[in-house]
């Protein structure tokens, strides 16, 4: 009897021990209120070098909050974001009434602009960094095809150097830009040999004397230096129009600085200047809602160094709003 009940004991022991570690097991890793989990991104490349670098600050705050962020272009964010394959898509152009209607949310988060861009071998280089390009004359490049030699973009008819215009072939934020400030009114307005992705598509026009297409800000400008990346040019853009580029109008992007400043105090366009949104499926909520209101708050601190304009305080506040 005394083996019976001793035995009887043991087992009993055991099945608490059994069921403490399950509960353990199932219980949280992570202490009460500490965030914990994945968020998924993925969209447009004007932002995926800022988004990296939110994720990798975050994550220092709260080391069990992991992230995948793949680029793609705003076409590929906003698709996966209605599908609910990502948490988040990185939307680098307004949002349209038809995606909201099928239940995109959407807030602004940084300010970023398109800017045109050249080889440091075309053979007109002198006179355009001189003269600067109108928009009248960006829409007869891109747009209707109008201007086809270099030396009727820049009103010397003796050059005959043939206009080879890139745009690019994925469905992108800085396509539908550049085509609005150009004259169209989507990305497909703009007639020019089709390339995949902005790096390939910067990368291109480097290699070809006679190239000329569009880029975010920080594909084109190289942040560490802040100077231009090796083998490209921003041609000035002629913005009054009176056929000469002025630094003080805001018209010269020789420096990451020139950019940003032009951006920033509102003397380059808009379009090409852009807000750069991030959009949910539906409101966001729990972790994806914690950490798009860190970038609206303190993640904000990041964006200059990134070569990003940060929102104003009001701008700030509206989106903060509408997340509530």
């Amino acid at each position: 009897m005394r083996k019976h009940i001793s035995n009887l004991i043991a087992v009993v022991i055991l099945a608490s021990l059994t069921l403490s570690a399950c509960g353990n097991a199932s219980a949280p890793a992570t202490a009460e209120g500490e965030l914990s989990g994945t968020i998924s991104v993925s969209g447009a490349f004007a932002l995926y070098p800022m988004m990296t670098v939110w994720a990798e600050e975050f994550s220092k705050l709260h080391p069990n909050v992991q992230f995948d962020i793949q680029g793609g272009g705003a076409g590929k964010g906003m698709t996966d974001t209605i599908a609910g394959a990502v948490d988040i898509g990185m939307i680098s152009r307004s949002i349209k009434p038809e995606e909201e209607a099928q239940g995109v949310f959407w807030v602004s988060v940084t300010k970023d602009a398109v800017f045109p861009v050249v080889s440091a071998e075309n053979p007109v280089l002198d006179d355009l960094l001189a003269k600067g390009i109108s928009q009248e004359t960006f829409n007869k490049i891109f747009i209707t095809n109008e201007i086809k030699t270099w030396g009727e973009a820049v009103g010397n008819p003796e050059i005959t150097d043939e206009i080879h215009v890139y745009t690019r072939s994925d469905a992108c934020g800085a396509g539908e830009m550049w085509s609005k400030f150009s004259g169209g009114e989507s990305q497909d307005d703009i007639k020019g040999i089709g390339v995949n992705g902005e790096p390939a598509l910067v990368d291109t026009v480097i290699k070809d004397p006679l190239g000329i297409g569009y880029s975010n800000l920080n594909s084109v400008f190289d942040l560490g230096s802040g100077g231009l990346v090796s083998g490209a040019v921003v041609p000035p853009i002629d913005i009054d129009g009176n056929g000469q580029a002025d630094k003080e109008n805001g018209e010269v992007y020789a420096t990451k600085d020139d950019a940003f400043g032009a951006v920033a105090s509102g003397k380059y366009p808009s379009p090409p200047a852009r807000f750069e949104n991030l959009a949910t499926k539906g409101k966001p909520s729990g972790l994806t809602l914690a950490f798009i209101e860190w970038i609206l708050t303190d993640g904000q601190q990041y964006l200059e160094a990134a070569g990003y304009v940060p929102l104003t305080a009001d701008q700030q506040a509206e989106s903060l709003a509408k997340l509530k």
